[in-house]
Parts: C-alpha cells; sequence; structure tokens
C-alpha cells in the first residue's frame, strides 16, 4: 500500500498489517450509518453525501483505518450523485471483488487494509482511465492539502 510520510508525500509501496476489529469495535468508532455503508455493504441515498460537492484540495482516505484512497485532483462530476474519481491514489491501495447482488454484476471496491465497502467502478468514467470510482460520501474522510503529513504511518 502507499501513504503519506512526515514531510506530506505519498510513499511506497510499504507492507502494511491489515486493520481487522471486531463489530462492535467498529460500531464503536464508526456513526450507525458509516456502520452500514463501509461495514455492511450498504449505500447512501443519492445527492446527500456530505462530501459530494467538496471542491477542496486534499485526499479522500477511509473512513475506518484513514488509508489514502482518492486525490482530489482524481474527483470528477459525474452526476450519479456520489463522489466520483476516475483513478484511485494508488491501485494497491483500493481492492475489487465481484458483487452480484441486487440481480446484477458489478465490480466493488473495498479499502485494501480493512475492507471498508467504499462503493463500486463502472468502466464508463474519462480520460485518462476511463473508470468510474463511485464512492459513498460515509466510507470516506477528508483531509486538506495542508494536513497531509497528519496521515504519517507512524
Amino acid at each position: 500500500m502507499k501513504v503519506f510520510n512526515g514531510e506530506g508525500q505519498l510513499v511506497g509501496p510499504l507492507d502494511l498489517p491489515r486493520v481487522e476489529k471486531s463489530d462492535a469495535e467498529w460500531r464503536a468508532l464508526l456513526t450507525p450509518e458509516q456502520f452500514r455503508v463501509a461495514r455492511s455493504q450498504g449505500t447512501e441515498r443519492p445527492f446527500c453525501g456530505t462530501l459530494l460537492d467538496n471542491k477542496a484540495h486534499g485526499v479522500y482516505v477511509c473512513i475506518c483505518c484513514r488509508l489514502p484512497l482518492f486525490a482530489s485532483n482524481a474527483k470528477f462530476e459525474s452526476g450519479t450523485g456520489w463522489p466520483s474519481f476516475f483513478q484511485p491514489i494508488a491501485d494497491e491501495n483500493v481492492a475489487t471483488v465481484v458483487d452480484r447482488s441486487h440481480g446484477m454484476t458489478r465490480i466493488e471496491i473495498n479499502c485494501a487494509r480493512c475492507d471498508g465497502h467504499l462503493g463500486h467502478v463502472f468502466p464508463d468514467g474519462p480520460r485518462p482511465s476511463g473508470q468510474r470510482h463511485c464512492v459513498n460520501s460515509e466510507s470516506l474522510d477528508f483531509v486538506d492539502v495542508d494536513d497531509l503529513a497528519e496521515l504519517a504511518e507512524a
């Protein structure tokens, strides 16, 4: 995985330990809605997420374990009602799994360190990747570019 160092620079890949907690431990750390979405593969209502209209420069991190997932310069307006990104900050930070729920086949995206549910990736995004990582705001936290050093791994 790639993480930020004390100077606010993305470094790696590094071999980081997984973050594993019981449901009770996750519930103690997350709001009920964050738990429903990130730990129980839920989906927030479209056009309601707190990060949908965020235009600040920085990095979107996993709400559960703070792993950097998406940079603001990869965010775009998809019109779908969820924050959308054309690529992750590092491919190794986002894991994929086939999701056959709700009578369809999609590619689910999860945090590679804690398996937190992020959303889904679709092949209808803009250049350069052609991908649309459609992510729930409840699965993310935002860290301003001036505060990236705070994400440094100890």
